[in-house]
């Protein structure tokens, strides 16, 4: 799943963290890195952080209640 424009980094994480199954961002190289480890955020975000904002990241969430809760919290912010 694509997400874009993520203004709130902080509330976004703790929508990650939240997650019951595993949260991997695939980078454009096509690597996955578990977005539920606190390294895997810092080192990925050193790359894609502009601003305060995320732009755009493709995310893969495991279990279909993570899906939602990421697409609600996108829909909220």
């Amino acid at each position: 799943m694509k997400v874009t424009n993520i203004k709130d980094v902080n509330k976004f994480f703790e929508v990650i963290d939240k997650c019951k199954g595993k949260v991997m961002l695939v980078t454009d190289e096509g690597d996955q890195l578990n977005l539920k480890s606190k390294l895997s955020q810092y080192v990925s975000l050193a790359n894609i952080f502009s601003g305060g904002q995320i732009p755009e990241m493709d995310i893969i969430a495991s279990e279909p209640e993570d899906v939602q809760r990421i697409v609600d919290f996108m829909m909220a912010q």
